[in-house]
């Protein structure tokens, strides 16, 4: 059976709509994209024309897929984040709209600096956040950290596709661990670990709790496990007046926000996103005090 691709498109639409799924529209094109291998602007031009049989079984066992819960971004294989492509799969969290604002802070930060500057994306997952920096501030170079070998060959795969081989690179490293000296030291540190409390994951939408991965949702008791480790344990992997930013889930800002004050870290904040929710929490590693030399100021008042 011949069929257009406008008639297929208007196929998958019609039964993502039927099924309660919102973006019908804009997951239809995703899905088509993927199963033909076209761009979106692609698509647009052969719309009218004749697919094939392949095109078409791909594009129905992905709708068959997509109509089980799995999310559109794991059909494809790909998601935007701050306007750039990323590689995703389900041994990461799917970036996320709410973490463009972590993002943005952190490279507002990196802008404030000086020269050549460092960022340290711990749960990198993708490797989104810190790839980002590096991949539109030029003096920017990013290390990823995760635990996750499935997450680490996304961040090898998405170095890669930005060309950043040479100022981007990805480690193995557990956030709940103290790091190594030889990372050395960093002008941000960017985090969006684990938040979600251990009783409230069975909660989740199911496009999140059966596809996602457990290990970067599962925050602990409280939620807060990640962040009262990191808190302490990398401090010393920040410079001083080096900055932490972290994201955070629905009601943790504040919580969060006083981990860093006990841990000693200045100039606190708190940011919301787009949607109004207190999202990034940030503080500042402590600049070294210049101590004045004194001894060498009464020597001069005496001579």
């Amino acid at each position: 059976m011949t069929i257009t691709y406008h008639d297929l498109y208007m196929n998958t639409r019609t039964a993502l709509s039927a099924a309660g799924i919102e973006g019908a529209q804009l997951e239809a094109r995703e899905i088509l994209c993927a199963a033909a291998g076209k761009t979106a602007e692609e698509l647009y031009r052969d719309i009218s024309l004749y697919t094939n049989e392949d095109v078409a079984q791909r594009a129905q066992a992905l709708l068959e897929r997509r109509l089980t819960g799995e999310p559109i971004a794991y059909l494809v294989g790909e998601w935007s984040f701050c306007g750039l492509p990323f590689y995703v799969s389900s041994a990461a969290l799917i970036p996320r709209i709410d973490t463009e604002m972590l993002a943005q802070l952190a490279m507002n930060r990196l802008k404030e600096c000086p020269g050549n500057t460092r960022i340290l994306d711990l749960c990198a997952g993708t490797g989104c956040v810190g790839l980002t920096a590096a991949a539109l501030l030029k003096t920017t170079r990013a290390v990823l950290v995760d635990l996750s070998d499935g997450a680490l060959e996304l961040c090898k795969r998405n170095i890669r596709r930005h060309k950043l081989t040479g100022r981007a690179v990805y480690l193995k490293g557990d956030a709940l661990q103290a790091p190594s000296h030889a990372l050395g030291q960093f002008d941000v540190l960017v985090c969006n670990p684990p938040y979600i409390p251990t009783g409230d994951l069975a909660s989740l939408d199911p496009s999140v709790k059966d596809f996602e991965p457990l290990l970067a949702l599962d925050g602990g008791e409280d939620g807060l496990d990640f962040y009262r480790g990191i808190t302490e344990l990398w401090k010393p992997a920040l410079k001083p007046g080096g900055h932490l930013l972290y994201e955070v889930g629905i009601g943790q800002a504040e919580k969060v926000a006083w981990l860093l004050v006990k841990a000693g870290y200045e100039n606190i904040r708190i940011t919301r996103d787009t949607g109004g929710i207190d999202r990034v929490v940030e503080g500042q590693r402590p600049k070294e005090r210049e101590i004045p030399d004194v001894l060498h100021e009464t020597m001069e008042e005496e001579e």
